[in-house]
């Protein structure tokens, strides 16, 4: 039935890279475990926007966190893990940890310092200064932001040519 030899296979198109997750490739595993000595961010709440460490793990859906509140404004409660934005930050501290094991851990591995030199946390506290701007500060912004962009143009203008 065929008439001659069949034609050569199509040539095999290259694998598209793996995806990546920021610097991570998609099928790197998962760090962020919920775990005694883990940094933490409260989304959601009274202590919305303070920073607390996992002590801990009661069930499933629940922590006990604490700030301490000395250091961050958060006092020791349990709290549900769906109100908190994990970090890649952990201390080593024991299960259940008491509030002066929990502030020498957090001073003896850095962990708050490693964090307000994150792009989160940088993110976070230009936020507020955004926030708390005055009505003149705002006004200061949108001239200075005019004159750089007018400069920028002269710059790109000469580019061109």
């Amino acid at each position: 039935l065929s008439s001659g030899p069949s034609p050569p296979p199509a040539p095999r198109r290259p694998e598209p890279p793996p995806e990546r997750l920021g610097n991570r490739p998609a099928n790197a595993m998962f760090t962020r475990f919920v775990e005694p000595g883990r940094l933490a961010l409260i989304t959601y709440g009274p202590c919305a926007g303070k920073m607390c460490t996992v002590v801990d793990i009661v069930d499933q859906k629940r922590v006990v966190v604490d700030g301490p509140e000395n250091v961050t404004g958060v006092r020791r409660h349990m709290m549900p893990v769906k109100r908190l934005s994990l970090t890649d930050l952990c201390a080593k501290i024991p299960r259940g940890a008491r509030e002066k094991t929990l502030r020498t851990a957090l001073d003896r591995d850095q962990v708050l310092q490693k964090w307000s030199e994150t792009a989160w946390a940088k993110k976070i506290k230009a936020k507020e200064v955004r926030a708390k701007l005055t009505d003149f500060e705002r006004f200061k912004l949108m001239v200075a932001r005019r004159k750089r962009s007018a400069e920028v143009k002269v710059v790109m203008k000469k580019t061109k040519k």
